[in-house]
């Protein structure tokens, strides 16, 4: 991956940002770039690897960590994840009984996609980020909101997810330690420290998390229900369509059951990616319009983990998630955050972030300069981490 690096600086000397002649070989560049890092590294396939047995800390800081790739440890009789957790977590009463005096917190929004791109009631033609209503509520107050939750219709309707982070297992759930590990061993010993947060999720089938990605080593462990996430590499981060969106947040209304999306004030900008990788039917011909290194480029991966299992979801990596719940309408999963190295592989893409984008596509427009996002002061995923 170097020697296309070294390409691509030379493409972007020999082509200065106003030529109008550097698209089409920032285009090929790039496509190559996104072929030969599949090719060398993570697979010309969709899926990625699946582990059988756990690896060891020096198989994992060798095979995986430093090539920042993914993979699954499967749930098998070998690799199961042997925690309490995968039994009393099935049962709700447990949940309600163990954390009856807890107070956690609970984000509603009227579809399920926090944290993610949305129209503006008052001009439908512009979109910003908008995140959710969040309300801090008994536990049990909040697992009924959640089984109870619906898309909005025209009059009521919220979705309800436990998703707080920023090590939310150890503030609001701390009741629950005992049911699994505080930490992967072998992940802990190959990165040489501790994870920075632990976080619980639950939710249901109607949850989704828009593409994001995070600067830290994810360890996502599934505890009931399945995840379906959309992989893509860091590499692969113009294909995202990453734009400035101003900040909204949703209010929700006890009383009236309705929602209110308002602009944050002062006006704050927040740099997102804008594809969906689930467009509606009606809408697909569109966004492929709109996004076409994203549809057209290589396929992303695309990884279901089951219950018992564990993702390792490199720093940097681009992911969308979706769920699909227990028999009790439920999806509860912990995951670990180790801190990343911010190494040379950190500034090889903020160079290659940094480049034009090889194409202006067709867009409604999001803010006034509606532009790439060509700095890292606000990392998209990061500083309003989104819903997993």
């Amino acid at each position: 991956m170097d020697g296309r690096i070294t390409e691509l600086v030379r493409a972007t000397q020999v082509h200065s940002p106003s030529s109008t002649t550097k698209t089409p070989l920032m285009n090929s560049q790039l496509e190559t770039l996104w072929e030969e890092v599949r090719e060398l590294s993570l697979g010309t396939t969709p899926q990625i690897d699946r582990l059988h047995t756990p690896p060891t800390p020096l198989q994992f800081l060798r095979h995986y960590l430093s090539q920042n790739k993914p993979f699954i440890l499967s749930a098998s009789a070998a690799t199961t994840l042997q925690w309490p957790a995968t039994t009393l977590w099935t049962s709700t009463s447990y949940l309600r009984q163990t954390l009856s005096s807890s107070i956690v917190s609970l984000h509603l929004t009227p579809t399920g996609q926090a944290d993610s791109i949305a129209t503006l009631p008052s001009n439908p033609d512009s979109l910003c980020f908008a995140s959710a209503h969040v309300q801090r509520t008994p536990f049990s107050d909040a697992i009924d909101a959640i089984e109870g939750s619906h898309k909005r219709d025209s009059i009521t309707g919220f979705v309800a997810y436990a998703q707080q982070q920023n090590d939310c297992f150890t503030e609001e759930y701390g009741a629950l330690a005992g049911d699994c590990d505080s930490h992967v061993a072998w992940a802990t010993e190959a990165i040489g420290s501790l994870p920075e947060a632990v976080n619980l999720w639950i939710g249901n089938h109607l949850s989704e998390t828009s593409f994001h990605k995070d600067h830290y080593e994810n360890l996502y462990a599934v505890v009931t229900g399945e995840k379906h996430f959309v992989l893509l590499p860091p590499t692969d981060v113009h294909r995202m369509y990453i734009r400035d969106y101003p900040a909204a947040h949703y209010s929700y209304s006890q009383e009236t059951g309705e929602f209110e999306l308002e602009l944050e004030n002062p006006v704050r900008h927040v740099p997102w990616c804008s594809v969906n990788p689930y467009p509606f039917p009606e809408n697909k011909e569109k966004e492929m319009s709109e996004f076409p290194l994203y549809y057209n480029g290589p396929k992303p991966f695309e990884v279901t983990v089951k219950a018992g299992e564990i993702l390792y979801l490199p720093s940097m990596w681009f992911h969308h998630v979706r769920q699909t719940p227990d028999r009790r309408g439920l999806t509860i999963a912990v995951n670990y955050w180790y801190d990343m190295q911010f190494d040379i592989k950190y500034a090889y893409f903020n160079f290659l972030q940094s480049l034009s984008p090889p194409q202006k596509p067709t867009c409604r427009k999001s803010t006034s300069h509606d532009n790439f996002l060509t700095n890292e002061n606000e990392s998209d995923g990061d500083q309003n981490r989104s819903q997993e």
